[in-house]
């Protein structure tokens, strides 16, 4: 019955996102809502990618939401839970991440709202970003804290656990703010973010099945279903963007996954398309910065075309689609990893 309700809360999410973007889109496109593309880019984004509405995430943001509520309510009576004891810890850990995304989304929203009304691809400033961001993940553990959800040890596949005690907080708290950014960079290209989050939320729909914990399985199955309803409308070429609304909240779904289920380890194999995707931004700065200091010119050298990754192979002459397969099958290569560990560490 479990596993059903899963499925149908899923099934229903992708119809839903699908169906908001008959409506949704043509009223982004009456409102003028379009993306502003950046002229440092590669020249034909501009020529095609230009006024294409943004904000597009708000369409999986309600599906997911409403379809998790909903299938919560029906659980109980029908799956024997009432939440008490480990069934209440369990969704403080779903729902305070859902809570979590949610928030991050709307900070999302607010920075498309700004660039849209401003005709520039400038919306909220880097540090008003990471003021906002930090104070989020400050309500998430808080939130987790208050409600009896204390662990601060790390669990690593070789039989080990490294207690973190207080220090768990600010390291933590320093990988969800890399995680979410780093998948707000993927979102580059057409269906790229959406194709990658969907293969990162089908495994962790099998790690948080391993682990037997419901709610956790339920919003990845969720979020997949809601990726894969907008890649409907997003996959290359895209009607519409999710724009930062929609990456930032997948962000925090990405990190409210691995903390609820206690597998930040896994979290970060799964991830590492992700976080390949921003430590290509800070290499090339890094090198960048270095080589102009050395070499006292104006410009310093770049190892990379342009960055995130994914426009350095989309200027080395990738089609979109390849590197939306190349990338989902490489995370779906890392998800199998992660997979076969929990099953390693958890199976016994």
């Amino acid at each position: 019955m479990v596993i059903w309700i899963s499925v149908i809360a899923a099934a229903v999410a992708f119809g839903l996102t699908w169906l908001a973007g008959v409506w949704f889109i043509p009223f982004l496109h009456k409102l003028k809502y379009g993306q502003t593309i950046l002229d440092i880019g590669p020249k034909w984004h501009k020529a095609k990618k230009q006024g294409t509405p943004t904000m597009g995430g708000i369409m999986f943001i309600i599906a997911v939401s409403v379809c998790f509520v909903c299938a919560v309510l029906l659980f109980g009576p029908l799956g024997g839970k009432n939440f008490a004891g480990e069934d209440r810890i369990e969704l403080v850990r779903a729902g305070s991440g859902l809570v979590m995304a949610v928030m991050f989304g709307f900070m999302g929203f607010l920075d498309d709202f700004i660039k849209v009304k401003k005709k520039h691809n400038e919306g909220l400033t880097v540090m008003q970003k990471i003021v906002i961001q930090v104070l989020i993940i400050a309500a998430y553990f808080a939130t987790l804290y208050l409600s009896g959800v204390t662990r601060t040890a790390i669990i690593f596949p070789w039989g080990w656990n490294l207690e973190l005690g207080w220090l768990y907080y600010p390291i933590m708290g320093v990988v969800i703010l890399y995680l979410v950014n780093a998948v707000n960079l993927t979102d580059g290209i057409d269906g790229l973010c959406s194709c990658v989050t969907v293969v990162y939320m089908a495994t962790f729909t099998c790690i948080a099945g391993i682990l037997g914990m419901f709610c956790e399985s339920l919003l990845a199955l969720l979020t997949a279903g809601g990726c894969i309803g907008f890649l409907m409308w997003n996959f290359p070429p895209a009607k519409v963007f999710m724009g930062d609304t929609g990456s930032m909240f997948l962000g925090g779904v990405v990190c409210a996954l691995g903390v609820g289920c206690g597998v930040e380890f896994l979290m970060l194999i799964a991830a590492l398309v992700y976080i390949c995707e921003a430590l290509s931004v800070v290499i090339q700065v890094t090198v960048f910065k270095i080589t102009k200091k050395i070499y006292h010119t104006k410009e310093g050298k770049r190892l990379f075309k342009m960055t995130p990754i994914h426009h350095h192979f989309e200027l080395s002459g990738w089609s979109e689609l390849k590197i939306d397969i190349v990338f989902s099958l490489t995370a779906l290569a890392l998800g199998a990893c992660s997979v076969l560990m929990a099953v390693s560490m958890f199976s016994r």
